[in-house]
């Protein structure tokens, strides 16, 4: 079986934007920008034999913020600049009670039986409980960046980086 590094997309591959004094999710191609480092540690991540596969909430969409159009350009753009495996997304909101919203594993599931992944011999690296309570509920390891918007943390990650560069680095040590 396979071993992934599964990642949240904002905060983790992506800048956040702060818009009108709270942070929220790039919803247009000319809004992304990738975070320092991010293609380095997802090569070392690749030479390291794992599957790199997004898993992103975008409630945005469902709630009227942004366009589905938007964030698949975003997608399309992720996979032509990094050596992405997958890219699942869940445009659901808390009230539809889906599987797929994190913290719900159900992305994370779902992409272990389409490439034949061992999840107790994966990592899920996020910046939010909602990407650590996904990566706990599917058995992986959890890694905590600091995504730079101040969420509190509560629920404890089995160790915390400062970027992914540092998460990738930890994931290669660990993972030896």
């Amino acid at each position: 079986m396979n071993r992934a590094v599964f990642l949240d997309r904002d905060g983790v591959i992506t800048r956040m934007i702060h818009d009108k004094g709270h942070w929220r999710a790039p919803m247009a191609l000319a809004e992304m920008e990738l975070l320092p480092g991010v293609r380095e540690a997802l090569e070392r991540l690749r030479r390291a034999g794992f599957l790199l596969i997004v898993t992103t909430n975008q409630p945005d969409v469902r709630r009227g913020g942004g366009e589905r159009a938007g964030v698949e350009a975003i997608h399309a753009r992720l996979r032509e600049v990094l050596p992405l495996d997958d890219i699942r997304v869940c445009y659901h909101d808390d009230a539809d009670a889906c599987a797929c919203r994190k913290p719900a594993p159900g992305m994370l599931y779902a992409a272990a039986v389409e490439h034949d992944i061992a999840l107790a011999r994966s990592y899920m690296v996020g910046d939010r409980w909602r990407d650590v309570g996904a990566g706990q509920r599917a058995g992986c390891t959890t890694i905590l960046v600091d995504g730079g918007h101040g969420e509190p943390v509560t629920i404890q990650p089995d160790t915390q980086a400062p970027d992914l560069d540092r998460a990738a680095a930890w994931i290669a040590a660990d993972s030896r």
